[in-house]
């Protein structure tokens, strides 16, 4: 079985601000520039973005926009501290801030920011 994956698209009908945001906000090295797709040097998994109407040809599934969180991109820390520290530092670039650290439940303290598409994205570390 397929249990694996290697790459993560965020699709897009706002290139040039995702883009600047994953860049200049959160510190992504942009690894290829494309006409309408960009991916980012990201260790582990491969990261990228890519607007939408370049696969419409292939599917009339993404000519729809979401509706509502589909997905999260979880950044982690590496304290209490970090978390803190990161989300001001977000903010500070222009992350629209969603949920400012606290400590959950699930012993573990988050902070939810927005990138400029309005996908909600979490800092976390373990308590």
């Amino acid at each position: 079985m397929l249990s694996k994956i290697s790459q993560v698209t965020i699709w897009t009908d706002h290139i040039e601000p995702m883009k600047k945001f994953y860049k200049d906000v959160m510190g992504f090295q942009i690894i290829n520039d494309l006409d309408g797709y960009i991916e980012f040097k990201n260790e582990g998994v491969r990261f990228a973005l890519c607007e939408r109407n370049i696969m419409a040809g292939f599917s009339d599934e993404y000519k729809i926009k979401a509706n509502g969180q589909r997905f999260e991109l979880a950044f982690p820390c590496e304290s209490i501290e970090d978390v803190d520290l990161s989300y001001e530092t977000l903010l500070d670039k222009g992350a629209i801030g969603v949920k400012s650290p606290q400590n959950m439940p699930w012993n573990q303290r988050t902070a939810l920011f927005m990138d400029p598409d309005g996908n909600i994205h979490e800092l976390f570390c373990d308590l």
